[in-house]
């Protein structure tokens, strides 16, 4: 459902639950705010388990100050009353107590985005306000001037993250994405030196306007596909292979056209109907396709045995893509087999450099390349395959992480490599 439509109440219960659900807060930590066109303040309430907040939990204050609800508001509404007072531009707010923000919070340290260009474009600047006791004034006045000075993320010392935006949706996808860059920033630095981007690498590329398609009907396959997509990339967002804003998918139809994910859209709210029918030079009308339309264009010419693609930045995986460190298919007989000896390319950018990436793309010896503080790409012969290799890339980053306190890394002999290249047909 687009969350656009909900009334606030409906819209907080919705957001808390994702939250909550994917571990990015406590049963009693953290809360939730939208300023109604009218003044009003929508908030969630103190002491309530957000694992099972309703919309009748939801308290509102007037803008007189008057209050409607069960019951009393959070304990850090002096703090939301304050941000909004001081930033208008600012319709809501998140603050929660992430595992890895959290890590951040208590050393110190702000979460460097510029280890990727998409978290660096929607986190936006990213602060530090002072300590102060929770629900204090002076925590409210310490946050509100850091939100003052710019900020669009400000962490608290030994506390969380308080992050504001136009709207519930993009205050929660900043929140999303930049927990989601902390824990793979931990994670990298466990693995070696972290590599960051210049400013010329930050700027975020886009596609240019594509031409439009003559409108057809879908065919069953085409329906087929819009659904088998959508149903993969819920599930990668569960598993969070995926984050809101960030991974694209893509199908082959006939001829030059694909089906691809849109630009910008909820990973967790896409619908069939939602996916954009593209080509090399033009997409449907009314639609805008993700910025990997090109690349993926590109790989279904140049590779007639390629039927799906993903992009996509899991954080093991991605730790490996910000780091020297080596990524190494030859620990299990499933790594090996679905993923090759898997490439690293330099940093490039999907628009700009897409010919130049797809060049190294082959289904048969590089199914999954690795891009430098990119992510990774990956390609199958259908949606089924190409995901099957993505949770392989993730879940192998994952041991291979894991395996660094306990031992050196023993491969697979390459005898053994000889025996699978044989018996599997890998090359």
């Amino acid at each position: 459902m687009d969350s656009s439509w909900l009334h606030p109440r409906d819209e907080l219960v919705e957001t808390m639950r994702r939250i909550y659900r994917f571990k990015m807060t406590t049963t009693s930590g953290g809360n939730l705010s939208i300023r109604d066109a009218d003044g009003s303040l929508w908030i969630t309430p103190s002491r309530v388990d957000k694992g099972r907040l309703q919309a009748a939990d939801i308290v509102c204050v007037r803008p007189d100050g008057t209050r409607e609800g069960l019951h009393p508001p959070s304990s850090e509404f002096p703090f939301h009353r304050e941000i909004y007072r001081r930033r208008p531009d600012i319709k809501a707010i998140v603050h929660a107590h992430p595992g890895a923000l959290v890590a951040f919070s208590i050393c110190r340290r702000i979460p460097d985005t510029r280890a990727q260009v998409l978290a660096h474009t929607i986190c936006g600047k990213v602060a530090y306000a002072a300590y102060a006791c929770p629900g204090s004034e002076e925590l409210g006045r310490n946050i509100a001037e850091t939100f003052a000075g710019g900020a669009d993320c400000v962490m608290l010392e030994n506390h969380g993250v308080v992050i504001g935006g136009r709207d519930l949706k993009d205050a929660f996808q900043r929140f999303e994405t930049l927990e989601y860059v902390a824990q793979t920033l931990a994670k990298a630095a466990a693995l070696g030196k972290i590599s960051t981007l210049s400013d010329a690498q930050l700027v975020e590329r886009v596609l240019p306007d594509l031409a439009e398609l003559p409108h057809a009907g879908p065919t069953s396959r085409e329906k087929e596909l819009r659904t088998q997509i959508c149903d993969f990339v819920h599930r990668s967002y569960e598993l969070r292979l995926l984050t809101s804003t960030v991974g694209a998918f893509s199908a082959r139809l006939a001829g030059d056209e694909f089906l691809i994910t849109p630009r910008r859209r909820d990973r967790l709210e896409l619908e069939p109907s939602g996916m954009v029918r593209a080509t090399k030079d033009a997409c449907e009308a009314g639609k805008r396709p993700s910025r990997t339309a090109l690349l993926h264009a590109l790989i279904y010419r140049q590779n007639p045995d390629v039927g799906a693609i993903i992009n996509a930045q899991p954080s093991h995986a991605s730790a490996f893509c910000m780091t020297g460190a080596e990524l190494s298919a030859r620990t299990i007989p499933e790594s090996f087999i679905m993923l090759n000896d898997v490439p690293r390319l330099k940093h490039a950018c999907v628009v700009a450099d897409a010919a130049q990436i797809a060049s190294h793309v082959s289904l048969a010896k590089r199914p999954v390349i690795l891009i430098e503080n990119e992510g990774a790409l990956v390609v199958g012969k259908n949606v089924l395959d190409a995901f099957d290799r993505l949770e392989v890339l993730e879940a192998t980053s994952e041991a291979l992480f894991l395996s660094r306190p306990l031992g050196p890394l023993v491969p697979m002999p390459a005898a053994a490599i000889d025996e699978l290249k044989r018996v599997f047909g890998v090359e």
